[in-house]
């Protein structure tokens, strides 16, 4: 078995789930005929998720149900001094997750015809998002 690894950094975003699989792909290698893509990305208020890559009402009703369930200021939270939108933002990508797994398969990621892979930005304003891609063959 073997695996190589790259790092690169996706361009920031707005707070929201956004649909980042092209822009992943300009990053990565060549693909071998067979293996696993692993995803990580190196923050603890954004995630990486896979999802439907067709409807953005999708991605906003995401963020919206994200958001509704894991508001901000809540009295209970003592993390506080990077504002608001930070203790939220580390519970979201707790909940969603930093890692994905995908299968290559014949040289291409072996994703479903309507899967994507979302960069979830839980932060107003979180910046540039770095991620480590370790493809394994």
């Amino acid at each position: 078995m073997g695996a190589t690894q790259t790092e690169f950094t996706l361009k920031a975003r707005p707070k929201g789930c956004h649909l980042v699989t092209a822009e992943v792909l300009s990053h990565l290698p060549e693909l071998p005929q067979c293996g696993v893509l692993q995803l990580f990305v190196k923050h603890t208020s954004a995630a990486l998720s896979i999802n439907e890559n067709a409807d953005p009402g999708v991605r906003r009703d995401l963020n919206a149900s994200l958001d509704h369930t894991f508001p901000e200021n809540e009295p209970y939270y003592t993390h506080t001094y990077e504002g608001a939108d930070d203790m939220p933002a580390h519970i979201k990508s707790s909940v969603v997750g930093c890692s994905i797994s995908i299968p290559i398969s014949n040289g291409k990621l072996n994703l479903g015809t309507w899967q994507g892979i979302y960069l979830c930005e839980f932060r107003d304003y979180g910046g540039p998002r770095h991620v480590v891609a370790t493809v394994l063959f």
